[in-house]
């Protein structure tokens, strides 16, 4: 499970950020299919390890990368379009439920609390 630092924005984040919460729609960055509706999540700040969206070049890690900004929704029906992938080490990783893409963001399978979306891995728009 991931602890949140939760009262502090990142100051790069906001403009996305309004008391903690989205102040923006969120999308997909791929098919720009809707993922989150304004304030239906809050801010999360935590590292957790993901696998890259993209193969990256030749000399690089191609396993993933260490991410510490998210949004933090408390139950999976908030969500407009996420799809589930397979369980890893009990961690869900969560796609576009449109074009598949991903993963944007994860989900440990022993809390049904918490379910994470990378700020770096969608679209934030008005």
């Amino acid at each position: 499970m991931a602890e949140c630092d939760t009262k502090n924005d990142p100051s790069e984040q906001n403009d996305f950020s309004e008391d903690g919460k989205n102040r923006t729609k969120i999308f997909c960055e791929r098919c720009s299919s809707l993922v989150l509706l304004p304030k239906s999540a809050m801010y999360c700040k935590s590292e957790f390890f993901m696998p890259h969206m993209k193969k990256k070049k030749e000399g690089l890690d191609s396993n993933g990368e260490k991410l510490s900004d998210f949004w933090k929704v408390g139950d999976m029906f908030t969500f407009e379009n996420v799809g589930f992938c397979n369980t890893v080490d009990n961690i869900k990783y969560l796609v576009c439920a449109d074009c598949e893409v991903g993963p944007i963001g994860w989900h440990d399978i022993s809390d049904k609390t918490a379910y994470y979306i990378a700020l770096d891995r969608v679209v934030h728009k008005d």
